[in-house]
């Protein structure tokens, strides 16, 4: 079944890295992991001889059908649904035992890799951890640290909600088609950090968006931009014991939320 350019589809046709992306997700064998793009099924495969069970979802209509008659439904339930609209805290609930979370795996398409991220993010709380392949860029910016080049929104964001890890790198001739880009499979284990750091979610988030506003400017300029007057801002930044010509880029999670304390602050 050829690939629809439009939908993404880049097919894994590299065995070994089939079996990498398994053997990373740990012991499967009673657990449920969704796949996210299973699309001819290489991994689904490896996954379904594995795991306890599968949910495989795949937007294709084709693919889905050609799925489901292809794999075992006894471990294998398919979705033909949009991963944004997939519900995995419903799937958590049909499918997992008491207490445990979803692991997930997918080869993810480029051109929704940032929705889909922040999809799991929001559903952190059915997660246990996830094995991904994005584009090798985005991966070196979700696992980049404070002060390198790829460090910015996407990183902070990612590891709020645990820690990421880069696992290894794959050719564009690992696919079918090839790719113009390389691929890296990277860890992600679901431990927010809000809670620890002492900050609410969606309004930390907000400040972090805010923060990397702009790349080039410095961390006082997107504040006055984002409308935060700046002596609140300047006051904030020095309880909080940031430097005032410092951008963002170059400031830690844990920094970035002693800034958003001191800015709570009366």
């Amino acid at each position: 079944m050829p690939a629809k350019p439009k939908l993404g589809q880049n097919f894994l046709v590299d065995a070994h890295a089939v079996e990498r992306i398994v053997a990373a997700l740990g012991d499967l064998s009673e657990r449920t992991v969704a796949e996210i793009g299973p699309g001819r099924g290489a991994i689904t495969s490896a996954l379904a001889a594995r795991a306890g069970r599968v949910v495989a979802i795949e937007l294709d209509r084709d693919l889905a059908a050609r799925l489901s008659a292809q794999l075992p439904a006894d471990c294998v339930t398919v979705v033909e649904q949009d991963v944004l609209q997939f519900d995995f805290g419903r799937a958590r609930a049909d499918y997992c035992r008491q207490g445990e979370r979803l692991r997930v795996a997918g080869n993810l398409p480029y051109y929704i890799t940032s929705p889909i991220l922040l999809k799991l993010a929001e559903s952190h709380a059915a997660l246990d951890l996830a094995v991904l392949m994005v584009q090798r860029e985005v991966a070196e910016r979700i696992v980049a640290a404070p002060g390198s080049r790829d460090y910015g929104l996407l990183s902070v964001t990612v590891q709020m909600y645990g820690p990421a890890e880069p696992l290894f790198t794959l050719p564009p001739s690992a696919f079918s088609p090839a790719p113009e880009v390389q691929s890296t499979v990277f860890r992600w284990r679901f431990a927010p950090r809000f809670g620890e750091l002492g900050v609410e979610e969606a309004d930390f988030l907000r400040l972090v968006r805010q923060a990397f506003a702009q790349k080039r400017k410095t961390l006082m300029n997107n504040l006055r931009a984002a409308g935060i007057a700046p002596a609140r801002a300047a006051a904030a930044m020095e309880r909080a014991g940031i430097d005032a010509r410092v951008r963002a880029e170059s400031l830690s999670i844990e920094s970035l939320a002693a800034l958003w304390r001191a800015l709570q602050a009366k």
